[in-house]
C-alpha cells in the first residue's frame, strides 16, 4: 500500500519525494478519521458477515504475499541492488552468483529448522523443558544461529557476501527528517490534501478488515476466553495510533495475520502447560498415597478451579467430564485409579484449552520493538537471505488449520486415494458434503483469490484491492446460497473448525475398489512391497505387544495375494 502511495507522490510535480511524508501524513489523518467514525458507529458489527469463507481467503492472500516477498528476495540475491555501485568487486558475476547460492542455503536453512522447531514439543528427544524451549523460542534462535553461521565463511570472500540488511542508524541526520513532518503538513497543495482521501479510504478499509479478522481469529471460541471481545474499542485505539504515527512520519501498525492468532496460541500453550504440570503433580501425589479415584479427581478439580482464576465448580465439572470418566470408570469412585491411567500421558487429552489473558506480553513486544532502535548495528549484521527464509516460514506456518488450503490439497487426491484422508483426523465436511460440491466451492474461492492477488500487481488500480473483500459480503450473502445447498454451505463455511477422528475403512473394500478403478498400476506392487519391507530390504515381522501375551505373525498369504494382483513383476 505504501509503495503505491510513494510511486504516486514521486511522479507528481507538486509533491515529489520531498513532500511524500507530509502527504502520507494526510493519508494517515484521513484514515484515522474514518477509523474513528467506524468505531463510533460500531461498524465492527458487520464482522458477523465475514464468515470463514472471507477470513480464510484473506489469510491465503497474506500467505501468498509473504511467499512472494520471500521468492523475490531470494531471486534478488543473484543480482545487484537497485542504485548500487556496479563497479564494486562484490557485484561481479562470480560473487553475485556465490551470494545467491549462499542466500538460497541460508533461506532454506532458516525455513527448514524453524518449521522443525515448531514441532519440537512432540519430539521423542530431550526433556520436557528443552522441547518447550525449542518450540516456543526456536524461530528467533534459528535466526540467530544462521546469522552466526554466515560469519563462518572463508576470509577470502568479500565482506559484502552474503548480503546483509542495510538500514540507516537512528541517530544519523537522514533518519531524523521525518520528525518535522507535522510542520510541513500545510505545505501540501490543497488539492492533494483532499486527494489523500482516496488512498485513505483504501487504507482504512484494509486496516479495518485486516485488524478485525486478526482479532476475530485471535478470539476464537476454541480458546475459551473469559474477557469479552471489544472490536469497536480496538478500532478506536487503532485510529489514535494511526494519527500519532502519521504526525511522526512513521508507518502505522495494526493487528495482522498470522502473527496475532499465533500470539494467542502461544499464550494458550503456556497456560495449558502450567495447568497440566500442577494437575499431573496432584494426581501422582494422590495415587502414591493410595487415594480413591474420587478423591484424586476432586483434588485435580480443585487445582483446576484455583488456577482458572475464579472458575465456578459447575462449569469446571462440565469441562472436566471426560477427565472424570477416565479417572472414575463406570462411576465407581470408591476404588483406586485405574492402572491404565497415566497422568503424564492422559491429562493432556482431557484438559480444556485455557489462554493466559494478560497485556504484559503485548507491552513487552512493543518495548522490544522500541529497543530495536538501539540495537540497529546488530540488526545490520543479519543476512537478508535469513529474513527471506523467515518470510517463507511465516507463510507456510499459517497454512495448517486453514480449511481452504486443506480443500485445495484435496483436489489433487485421486478418487482411489480419498479414503486415506478419512483414516486420519479430518474436517467434518469430508463425510457430510459431496466431493463435487467441495470441489466447486473450492474452485470458486480459488478463482476469487487469484483475482484479488492479480489486482495487487496492477500499478495504480492495485490500491483498490481491499474493495474486493467487501464485495465478498454481497457475494456470500446473496450469490453463493443460490448455487449451494444450505446444509452443505453450513458445513463448508462453518464458524468453528470441527474435526472428526479418523477411522480405518474395510481393507477388502479398498482392495476391490483399487482393482476395479484401475489403481493397480505397475507402481502399486512396489508400494505394497515397501509397506512390508525395511529400507535395507528386510521383510518386516509385525507383532502385537508382548505385554498382552499375544504374538501375531506377518500374514504372508495376504501379502502374496496382494502382490499377485499387481501386473508388474518385482525385480
Amino acid at each position: 500500500m505504501y509503495t503505491y502511495i510513494y510511486n504516486f507522490a514521486k511522479n507528481q510535480p507538486n509533491l515529489g519525494e520531498k513532500m511524500f511524508l507530509p502527504w502520507a501524513a494526510w493519508v494517515c489523518i484521513w484514515t484515522a478519521v474514518m477509523l474513528f467514525l467506524m468505531a463510533i458507529f460500531n461498524v465492527a458489527a458487520i464482522l458477523n458477515k465475514f464468515t470463514r469463507f472471507a477470513g480464510e481467503l484473506f489469510g491465503m492472500l497474506i500467505t501468498i504475499l509473504f511467499m512472494q516477498e520471500a521468492i523475490k528476495g531470494m531471486v534478488g540475491e543473484f543480482s545487484a541492488p537497485d542504485g548500487s555501485n556496479q563497479s564494486q568487486s562484490t557485484f561481479q558475476f562470480q560473487w553475485l552468483y556465490i551470494n545467491g547460492l549462499l542466500g538460497f542455503i541460508f533461506s532454506m536453512g532458516v525455513l527448514y529448522t524453524a518449521l522443525a522447531s515448531r514441532s519440537a514439543r512432540s519430539s521423542l528427544y530431550g526433556t520436557a523443558w528443552q522441547r518447550s524451549l525449542i518450540a516456543d523460542y526456536g524461530v528467533p534462535l534459528m535466526v540467530i544461529l544462521w546469522t552466526a553461521l554466515s560469519y563462518s565463511l572463508p576470509s577470502r570472500i568479500p565482506s559484502g557476501v552474503p548480503r546483509r540488511l542495510f538500514t540507516p542508524l537512528p541517530w544519523e541526520p537522514k533518519s531524523l527528517q521525518h520528525w518535522t513532518v507535522a510542520k510541513d503538513l500545510f505545505s501540501v497543495p490543497t488539492v492533494h490534501i483532499f486527494l489523500a482521501i482516496v488512498p485513505a479510504t483504501m487504507v482504512a478499509g484494509l486496516y479495518f478488515f485486516d485488524h478485525s479478522v486478526a482479532s476475530q481469529m485471535s478470539q476464537q471460541k476454541e480458546f475459551n476466553l473469559k474477557n469479552p471481545s471489544a472490536y469497536h474499542y480496538d478500532i478506536l485505539v487503532l485510529s489514535l495510533t494511526t494519527l500519532i504515527c502519521g504526525l511522526l512520519g512513521i508507518p502505522p501498525s495494526n493487528g495482522v495475520l498470522p502473527q496475532s492468532p499465533m500470539h494467542t496460541r502461544s499464550l494458550a500453550v503456556l497456560k495449558r502447560q502450567l495447568l497440566r504440570k500442577k494437575m499431573v503433580q496432584t494426581a501422582k501425589e494422590g495415587m502414591m498415597n493410595n487415594a480413591t479415584s474420587s478423591e484424586v479427581y476432586v483434588k485435580m478439580q480443585d487445582v483446576f478451579i484455583k488456577m482458572d482464576h475464579g472458575g465456578d465448580s459447575v462449569s469446571a465439572h462440565k469441562e472436566l467430564k471426560d477427565l472424570k470418566d477416565a479417572i472414575i470408570p463406570e462411576g465407581n469412585g470408591s476404588g483406586t485409579v485405574p492402572e491404565v491411567f497415566d497422568p503424564e500421558k492422559h491429562v493432556d487429552a482431557y484438559l480444556p484449552v485455557r489462554v493466559n489473558e494478560q497485556r504484559v506480553s503485548n507491552l513487552l513486544q512493543s518495548l522490544l520493538i522500541a529497543g530495536c532502535i538501539g540495537v540497529t548495528p546488530l540488526i545490520q549484521k543479519i543476512p537478508t537471505s535469513v529474513l527471506w527464509g523467515y518470510f517463507a516460514y511465516m507463510s507456510i506456518d499459517s497454512l495448517p488449520g486453514n480449511q481452504f488450503w486443506e480443500r485445495i490439497q484435496l483436489l489433487f487426491i485421486t478418487p482411489q486415494r480419498r479414503y486415506k484422508v478419512l483414516e486420519g483426523a479430518h474436517a467434518s465436511f469430508m463425510e457430510s458434503v459431496p466431493f463435487n460440491t467441495i470441489c466447486t466451492f473450492t474452485l470458486f474461492q480459488l478463482i476469487y483469490l487469484l483475482i484479488v492477488f492479480g489486482m495487487t500487481w496492477i500499478p495504480v488500480a492495485g490500491i483498490l484491492f481491499p474493495l474486493l473483500f467487501f464485495f465478498l459480503i454481497i457475494i456470500r450473502q446473496h450469490f453463493i446460497p443460490k448455487y449451494f445447498d444450505p446444509s452443505h454451505l453450513r458445513e463448508l463455511d462453518a464458524a468453528e473448525y470441527e474435526e472428526l477422528k479418523g477411522f480405518t475403512p474395510d481393507p477388502s473394500v479398498c482392495e476391490d475398489e483399487s482393482v476395479r478403478s484401475g489403481d493397480a498400476q505397475p507402481g502399486y506392487a512396489s508400494e505394497i512391497l515397501e509397506e512390508f519391507t525395511t529400507h535395507r530390504g528386510e521383510l518386516k515381522r509385525r507383532n502385537s505387544t508382548f505385554r498382552d501375551g499375544r504374538l501375531l505373525q506377518l500374514n504372508s498369504i495376504k501379502m502374496t495375494r496382494e502382490l499377485s494382483r499387481a501386473p508388474s513383476r518385482l525385480t
